[in-house]
């Protein structure tokens, strides 16, 4: 029977549950630290692209692309991630109409120390989270 006709089972059901279970204590968790710095979730995601765009440096409009906000929104973010000291907006040296945004020092440290507490939370959650991917497609390959 193909995958899209089966009827879904309780334990495919459970199975997704688990998985998005694992990946909302993922985002807890990471709520959590970026709080611990004195940051919003956003603050944070936005400090993490700008820091992982080509250069370190990312334009307003790519930090509404990747945060998946509206051009409004990521003006006013950028606006407060520079009132509190953690970025810079200097004009973009290929685009005049441009501005590119780039990490202070503060801006480098709250980011390093985030980083490296998700990286050793991501190294503890990965097995379990691992281990749901097969499971998500066995209920697939029957």
């Amino acid at each position: 029977m193909p995958a899209r006709t089966r009827k879904l089972s309780d334990s495919d059901y459970q199975r997704l549950a688990d998985f998005r279970y694992a990946l909302r204590c993922f985002l807890e968790f990471s709520e959590s630290a970026a709080a611990r710095e004195g940051l919003t979730p956003q603050q944070h995601q936005a400090l993490l692209v700008i820091r992982a765009s080509p250069g370190g440096n990312a334009t307003v409009r790519r930090l509404s692309e990747r945060l998946k906000i509206k051009h409004n929104t990521a003006v006013e973010l950028a606006q407060r991630l520079e009132s509190s000291g953690l970025i810079l907006r200097v004009q973009s040296p290929d685009d005049g109409r441009a501005l590119c945004l780039t990490l202070t020092e503060e801006g480098k440290a709250k980011l390093e120390i985030l980083t490296r507490v998700h990286r050793a939370e991501l190294k503890q959650l990965s097995p379990e989270i691992m281990a749901l991917f097969p499971s998500l497609d066995a209920g697939e390959a029957s």
